[in-house]
């Protein structure tokens, strides 16, 4: 996809996206939640390193996410990150949040001249 297709993430939006993630597919690599997203994305969201990693620290230091050291599938040594409890609770939050801020867009949007 060229780089004009590609969208922007709104600031919040890729915590709840790995979240989300982790909740659907249990544990992953950090390279492999990356994927994840880009694949559902229609690969309108390219994450790199440098985007995926500060994002998980951040939701690890929250304790929303746990991680382990694991082997990858192609055998390297990777660290594996789940969702916790907590996370499982700021996710539903967060997608309540998102449905009120989608509604309220969509109904700017809708709106029409006067």
């Amino acid at each position: 996809m060229s780089d004009e297709k590609r969208l922007d993430l709104m600031q919040g939006t890729l915590d709840l996206l790995v979240l989300k993630t982790l909740a659907t597919l249990g544990a992953q690599h950090g390279f492999g939640i990356a994927r994840r997203i880009e694949q559902i994305s229609g690969d309108s969201v390219m994450l790199n390193q440098g985007t995926i990693y500060p994002a998980l620290v951040r939701l690890e230091d929250q304790r929303w996410i746990s991680s382990e050291w694991g082997v990858s599938d192609n055998n390297r040594r990777a660290r594996f990150y789940s969702i916790t409890t907590a996370g499982r609770k700021q996710l539903r939050e967060e997608v309540v949040n998102w449905q009120r801020v989608a509604a309220l867009v969509n109904a700017v949007l809708a709106t029409e001249a006067s």
